[in-house]
């Protein structure tokens, strides 16, 4: 059953009294894109552009443990000394949330990445030199002819960005999406679009279940917000290379050639020898991304061709 409405707004005005003032107003602060708040309680700020800093503000333990508490709560997913990792989201807004009591630190910890206020398009990524017109093209291109998309890049380096980017150009409009996530975070410009999201507890629902529960959805696309598991990665790949094109995900590496060793390497974890083949089928086009001094930047765009 749901919550009374007063109990749960005596729940908020908790959460925000342990928040505190100098997290609220990150919160509402368009240019904070990351509010990181670390075991000695130190809170530092991403901005857009000036990059991490420190806020000049600390958290004490007691409303660190409670925030990371409240939120457990609020998600349904206890978090104890046996299990002192908690991911989800904030209530109402949907910030993606990630807290850690000890043993796994020394003292309450939590991260919470921001929305993006606004979704940037290829023209603004141009516009700001992050990526050239040529670039700009040849992703327009490959989301136009339902190229299957992979894009790298480390923490931080703008992956989420780009891929709504490209989920915000017109050719996905028409098509129906199936969005599937951890925590939402992607935005799709597709009229008929279904989002779908992973979760932990009571029962275990993860990326490989709404992969395959999607393709019963008569999907156009298939979107995977992260391939971060092996089994997870391998059946989103199968489903891209059997009649469902124009898909897209992001992953962790450092540069485009190793986002493909990256993927071997999380498919090998699963199988006995990682399907080269199946991978340069189902894979079309590789853009990497990250983060420099002045900026985010594309750094490269890869084709993958498959051998006869």
């Amino acid at each position: 059953m749901n919550a009374h409405p007063i109990v749960a707004e005596r729940k908020l005005d908790a959460l925000r009294h342990a928040l505190g003032s100098d997290v609220l107003a990150a919160l509402t602060n368009p240019e904070v894109v990351e509010i990181l708040v670390n075991p000695d309680g130190l809170l530092v700020l991403d901005r857009v552009g000036s990059g991490r800093a420190a806020a000049g503000a600390r958290l004490d333990v007691e409303a660190r443990e409670r925030v990371i508490r409240l939120i457990a709560d609020y998600v349904g997913e206890p978090v104890t000394r046996e299990n002192p990792r908690l991911s989800g989201v904030l209530p109402v807004t949907g910030e993606r949330f990630q807290g850690f009591l000890p043993p796994v630190t020394t003292g309450p910890a939590f991260s919470i990445r921001k929305r993006p206020a606004l979704i940037w398009t290829l023209s603004d990524y141009v516009r700001d030199g992050a990526m050239t017109s040529v670039q700009a093209d040849q992703l327009r291109t490959a989301v136009l002819t339902r190229r299957n998309l992979l894009i790298s890049g480390g923490t931080g380096s703008g992956k989420t960005t780009l891929a709504n980017a490209l989920l915000a150009e017109p050719a996905f409009a028409n098509d129906r999406v199936i969005l599937i996530e951890d925590t939402p975070e992607l935005q799709c410009s597709a009229w008929d679009l279904v989002s779908m999201l992973t979760r932990r507890f009571p029962v275990a629902i993860g990326v490989v279940d709404l992969v395959r529960d999607a393709l019963r959805m008569r999907p156009d696309r298939i979107v995977v917000g992260e391939m971060r598991d092996g089994a997870a990665a391998l059946e989103t790949l199968k489903a891209w290379n059997t009649g469902h094109p124009g898909g897209l995900s992001t992953i962790h590496a450092n540069s485009a050639p190793e986002a493909l060793r990256r993927v071997e390497d999380l498919i090998a974890e699963v199988t006995s020898a990682a399907p080269q083949r199946m991978i340069a089928h189902a894979l079309d086009v590789v853009v990497h991304i990250r983060r420099t001094p002045s900026g985010r930047k594309v750094e490269a765009i890869l084709k993958v061709t498959a051998s006869p």
